[in-house]
């Protein structure tokens, strides 16, 4: 057997690079990649104009000031996946339905809060949001952007995409002198969290816990110090610092900005 030509090397090379990227489609070389399609249906809640939505179990409080406007989703629980959920975001396409606008369009949403079960209505009837249901109750601006509102629900096809987010990961602050409450918004990347760190500029890298949606706490006195961050992805595992977030002079109620994000 004669010697193998360096074009087909490259060739194959190639080929089995792009296979195993098919197969994983989720992150590779640091950049999240969309998933595979799934299945799964969805309704709407509120109104045009999107009141009904803000704040919510996310924690992102007024999602025009928090950057998400109403482009948003409330996810069911299998989706939520206690809080580590928030931030997502997905395309969905409607499919398969009357109701769908021409060319089954798609758009892009951020799971902003939790669609909860409602036991008292069959999972088929009523508790669209019910374990183990993958279901997304939308924002009607985004609905409509896919089908008639009038169908009520709609089965769609949807798959995880990258967040393309403005600028750096924003930080809104809570708590008290002894208590530090963290909201982490505008994630890029996979969009989601799974632990935080803060660092005082007299201390060492302290662990937080997960709270509740897109919230970290640390119970320790860290006020008058500058602080950093150190975030890592849910489901990519990647970590990203975001140094000197925060000056020593920070307070509660305030969101501070920085320059650092997923990709």
């Amino acid at each position: 057997m004669g010697p193998i030509s360096s074009s087909w090397s490259f060739n194959r090379f190639f080929a089995i690079v792009f296979v195993v990227f098919a197969i994983s489609g989720e992150f590779v070389a640091g950049y999240y990649r969309p998933s595979p399609w799934r299945y799964a249906h969805a309704t709407f809640y509120g109104d045009e104009t999107g009141s009904e939505t803000m704040g919510g179990a996310c924690g992102y409080g007024n999602l025009f000031n928090s950057g998400y406007g109403l482009a948003t989703a409330a996810l069911s629980t299998t989706l939520f996946k206690d809080g580590y959920g928030c931030g997502q975001c997905f395309q969905i396409m409607c499919v398969k339905s009357k109701h769908c606008y021409y060319g089954n369009p798609s758009t892009v949403v951020t799971a902003t809060n939790l669609c909860p079960p409602n036991w008292y209505q069959d999972s088929n009837n009523g508790g669209w949001c019910n374990p183990p249901r993958t279901h997304f109750d939308m924002a009607k601006p985004a609905f409509m952007k896919l089908a008639n509102w009038k169908a009520g629900i709609i089965p769609v096809a949807y798959r995880r995409v990258a967040c393309k987010r403005s600028g750096g990961m924003r930080f809104q602050f809570q708590g008290n002198a002894y208590w530090l409450l963290i909201f982490v918004m505008n994630v890029g990347g996979a969009g989601d969290i799974k632990s935080m760190a803060v660092k005082g500029s007299r201390t060492n890298w302290i662990s937080m816990s997960h709270n509740w949606g897109a919230s970290y706490q640390a119970f320790s006195s860290l006020y008058g110090q500058s602080l950093s961050f150190r975030v890592t992805s849910y489901t990519t595992g990647e970590t990203v610092y975001a140094w000197n977030v925060a000056p020593s002079n920070w307070n509660a109620g305030m969101t501070y900005k920085s320059s650092a994000n997923f990709r």
